[in-house]
Formats: C-alpha cells, sequence, structure tokens
C-alpha cells in the first residue's frame, strides 16, 4: 500500500469511528428507538411498528398512535421531528405502524382497520414488547393518542370504538370505509377530531360526515373540522391536531386515570355562520349539528382552518 493510500485509509477508518462514536453517545445519551413485528393475523398480514421515547428515561404518560394511510408504511412518522418535539413537550412516547391487509378482491376496503378482529390486539402486543425492551413498562396501561391519514384514521375510530377505556382522544382524518356506526357511549365521551377536505371524494366526505351527525346527537364530544381547498391529503390536519392534543391532554389526564369531559365545558362550532361559543354563553343550539371543541384555542383554530386563514400564533 502506498502511503498516499496508507494514509487515506486512516483517515477514513477516523472517520468512520468517529461517525459509530457519535452514534453511540447519541442513542446512549439520547431517545429510545426500537422496532418490533407480529406475525400475520386474522384480518392482516403485515404489523410492524417504530418506537421512539424521548431522551431521559423519566416516566412516560402515555403514546401517541401514527397510522398512515391504505396499507402504508407509516413507520418514518416515528422519526418526524415535528412528532417528536411534541411527545417530548407532553412526555409521550410515538408508535409508528406499518398495516398491511392479505390479498382480496376489494383492496380499496382495508380489512386491517376493522380492529376487533385481531389487528388491534397486534398493536398492543407490540406496545407491551416495546414498552418492556425501552425500560417504560409503565406504557402498557397508560393511554394512548391517535393521529392518522385516511385509512389511519379509520383504524383509530375503530380502535377508539373497541378499546375507549384506553384512549385519550383520536383523529379520523378524509377515509372512506367504517364498519361502525353508532359507537359505544364510553367511545362518543372522547375528544375527537373528523377532518373532511372539501376537494376530497363525495362518498368520504358524506360517510364521515354522517358518522359525526349520528354520534354528535348521541352526545360526542366531537367536532367536523372541514379543510375547504384540500383534497386528499395530510393538508394542515397535523397542526390542527397538534393544538388539539396539547389542550385536551392535560383536561383528560389526571392521577387516577382518564377524567371524563363534560360537554357544558367546552366550546361550540357553528358550520353554517362560522362562529365560535363557549356552551354556557350558547342560549340555544341551532336545529343542525355543532361541532364541541376543548377549549377556545382549539375552537379559533377551527374557525381559521374551516374559513382557510392562517391559525392564530
Amino acid at each position: 500500500m502506498t502511503q498516499t493510500r496508507l494514509f487515506s485509509a486512516i483517515a477514513l477508518g477516523l472517520i468512520t469511528i468517529s461517525a459509530a462514536g457519535r452514534r453511540a453517545r447519541a442513542q446512549g445519551a439520547g431517545a429510545s428507538t426500537l422496532e418490533d413485528t407480529i406475525p400475520p393475523g386474522a384480518n392482516f398480514d403485515k404489523a410492524e411498528f417504530r418506537f421512539w421515547a424521548p431522551p431521559g428515561g423519566a416516566t412516560l404518560r402515555g403514546t401517541m398512535v401514527l397510522v398512515p394511510g391504505s396499507n402504508g408504511d407509516g413507520r418514518a412518522m416515528a422519526e418526524d421531528t415535528v412528532w417528536q418535539a411534541f411527545a417530548a413537550r407532553q412526555h409521550l412516547a410515538l408508535l409508528a405502524c406499518r398495516f398491511t391487509d392479505k390479498p382480496h378482491d376489494q383492496n380499496f376496503i382495508e380489512d386491517y382497520v376493522n380492529v376487533s378482529h385481531g389487528s388491534g390486539q397486534a398493536l398492543l402486543d407490540a406496545l407491551g414488547h416495546v414498552a418492556a425492551r425501552s425500560k417504560h413498562p409503565e406504557l402498557a396501561n397508560e393511554p394512548l393518542l391517535f393521529w392518522g391519514m385516511s385509512a389511519g384514521g379509520q383504524f383509530n375510530y375503530e380502535f377508539a370504538s373497541w378499546k375507549p377505556e384506553r384512549v385519550l382522544a383520536f383523529v379520523v382524518n378524509k377515509g372512506g370505509i367504517y364498519y361502525t356506526a353508532l359507537t359505544p357511549r364510553a367511545t362518543r365521551a372522547i375528544p375527537a377530531l373528523l377532518f373532511i377536505g372539501g376537494k376530497d371524494l363525495e362518498s368520504r366526505v358524506n360517510t364521515i360526515r354522517g358518522l359525526f351527525d349520528l354520534n354528535r346527537r348521541g352526545g360526542a364530544l366531537w367536532a367536523l373540522a372541514p379543510e375547504p381547498n384540500a383534497a386528499h391529503v395530510v393538508g394542515r390536519s397535523r397542526d390542527m391536531s397538534i393544538t388539539f392534543f396539547d389542550d385536551v391532554i392535560p383536561l383528560r389526564l389526571g392521577e387516577e386515570g382518564l377524567r371524563p369531559l363534560a360537554e357544558s365545558s367546552g366550546y361550540i362550532s357553528d358550520p353554517h355562520a362560522n362562529k365560535i361559543s363557549s356552551m354556557n354563553a350558547a342560549a340555544t343550539l341551532p336545529n343542525y349539528p355543532t361541532s364541541w371543541l376543548p377549549t377556545e384555542r382549539t375552537a379559533r383554530a377551527w374557525l381559521a382552518m374551516s374559513t382557510d386563514k392562517p391559525f392564530d400564533p
């Protein structure tokens, strides 16, 4: 080996060692990232998960579950710095998912979102595995929050219908196929946002609007959240959802578990008049469905999004 090649090899080795050292230090002092896989089940083919916990090792208060669209791989969402910052601020873990169906002839109808048939338990099993491995055993029983897009929102809705006692809040996001119409009363007590896109397929918009109208009449603490210029895309739903989660977490989390919220404590958004008011200030409610939101800040964010204006800082 020539002297030049020798120096190059040494330099390359030093760079490699240095990079490995930085990764090791980051992993040792920083966040925990883990992978888990559940074998195929009755209503799903693949169930793969990526877990992220904030640095520091402090006790965590729950898990933010991130579910992608139809048969998608959402595990990279665990590395999204926006979600990581939110999780660190709220002392949560992230669990980002990949679910796929077994082959069938109507692939626009996702079997795996029917969570009571196996995929929901797969998620809980994976969470139990990574909770133990990450030295955060509390997460096996702590509350869950759900965010997802399209089929991810369908999964969230069905999980909240199946295990309402585990869910702090959830998001439905422009999905099209649902297995449950009227949800259990306990599910209707969970704060939720149901996003619709003004330029999305009419069938999706009508389906979500129907679910909202039916359950809201039954007292659901939910908001129908329209994005007038959004098609079948994430749009502003992530930003709106983080505002919603930030506001609802302290209201719902108590020392002895999840606290129920009174409808009278929240705000009402009127989709026809595009205005908001506190429940206490509303003299009478209109004869059409209004949305329920937990705080004035979230209600103002709803108003900004529904009128296609910027969110307040």
